[in-house]
């Protein structure tokens, strides 16, 4: 629950020794001394876990960017959040959070006016950090996420892939619709396209009770520890490059996380039709008996080199997430296998760089897709993030 409401049955109180940081009360929970019964208590927290959960992290935010100057005509603050990591310096992600609490700040409108304002200082931190959270807005659904979106001025790009996805409000999607209870491994968003985004936009709609994050890499780090331990094979790799097929059924099959049918995918069911659209997008489809069509899709590179990204070699691949699927494959561009220790240890390695945190309700993070893997946990209903993908 974000905020208060008519349904809530917990009330903001004071006490003598509550301390007020930037306007926000800090207190102590005590018994009531009368030997009352906990349970309308315990109700209460379990009801409003999520609104609590929003507002001790903005407290605990609030306390240690104390000594951090407001950025940007004083709106944004320097937050902190779960399972943040400094590397090389720059904390991932950046968490920016309002500056002062009062509805002038947190409001989406206020958010709105603020993110125009500072647009190029906005996506410079994007990329200087890979990912940016700005939590404690107050965001409530698509059509204000939308709002954020279109402020933020990045050109639109639509999806392209075998997620399962519905469309929402504006240039908003849902996020993949597969079982929550498989893993959607890490990718860069439509890597295997010929053109894809170069941000990610998420928002968190409905927190899950248990689970569901949404970890994210830093790609160089990947490529850096890879090179380190198999320098010859990344470079034979690189210089051969990677094929990949995946398999997709005709109609959408909601109970994969690869479920998207290629109908839906191309937007036609004349066969002819889809082939040129595949071709457009840097694919080739070979025909199945069963209705089903292989995608084909290669030769591409292990890692890459973009501009802006201090020279950083990324991990910008999907290898280790199709490499000896049921459906899916990866190998050499001519055929040839790649060892499965080899891609043992990658995906060992990508574990251990990954970064993750609680989702709060009104979350939105930003993911430089140039520079980050991204996945989902499994997890308990219900769970709802929205997506958008920019140029």
């Amino acid at each position: 629950m974000e905020g208060n409401s008519e349904d809530d049955i917990s009330t903001v109180a004071e006490c003598q020794d509550q301390k007020n940081i930037h306007g926000t009360p800090l207190k102590e929970s005590e018994g009531d001394g009368g030997g009352c019964s906990n349970d309308p208590l315990m109700a209460a927290l379990k009801a409003n876990q999520e609104w609590l959960r929003a507002k001790v992290a903005i407290n605990n935010a609030m306390v240690a960017s104390m000594d951090n100057p407001p950025h940007h005509n004083g709106f944004f603050r320097t937050g902190e959040c779960e399972g943040q990591k400094t590397i090389k310096g720059e904390q991932m992600p950046l968490v920016l959070i309002p500056s002062r609490l009062e509805e002038d700040h947190t409001c989406h409108e206020a958010l709105i006016v603020a993110v125009k304002a500072n647009r190029e200082w906005l996506e410079s931190k994007v990329i200087a950090n890979s990912a940016v959270l700005l939590r404690g807005f107050n965001i409530r659904d698509a059509v204000e996420f939308n709002a954020v979106v279109e402020a933020l001025g990045w050109p639109d790009i639509r999806y392209v892939g075998p997620a399962p996805r519905t469309h929402v409000h504006g240039r908003v999607w849902t996020a993949n619709e597969g079982p929550l209870e498989q893993f959607v491994y890490f990718h860069h968003e439509m890597v295997l396209m010929k053109e894809f985004p170069e941000k990610v936009i998420l928002f968190c709609e409905v927190p899950p009770p248990e689970g569901g994050e949404t970890p994210f890499v830093p790609s160089f780090r990947v490529a850096e520890r890879v090179m380190e331990e198999f320098p010859e094979m990344v470079e034979e790799l690189d210089a051969k490059g990677l094929r990949y097929t995946l398999t997709v059924l005709s109609k959408n099959d909601t109970k994969s996380m690869r479920g998207r049918g290629w109908e839906d995918a191309f937007g036609t069911k004349d066969k002819a039709e889809a082939e040129k659209r595949a071709r457009a997008l840097g694919m080739d489809l070979e025909w199945l008996p069963d209705g089903s069509v292989k995608t084909i899709l290669g030769p591409r590179g292990l890692t890459r080199v973009f501009p802006s990204r201090r020279g950083r070699r990324m991990w910008f691949n999907t290898v280790v997430g199709m490499h000896g699927g049921e459906l899916s494959s990866a190998t050499t561009a001519d055929g040839g296998e790649i060892p499965v220790s080899f891609m043992q240890r990658c995906e060992e390695i990508i574990e251990e760089e990954s970064i993750q945190f609680r989702w709060c309700r009104g979350d939105i993070l930003i993911l430089d897709n140039l520079a980050t893997l991204h996945a989902r946990r499994p997890s308990l209903p219900p769970r709802r993030i929205l997506v958008a993908t920019c140029k």
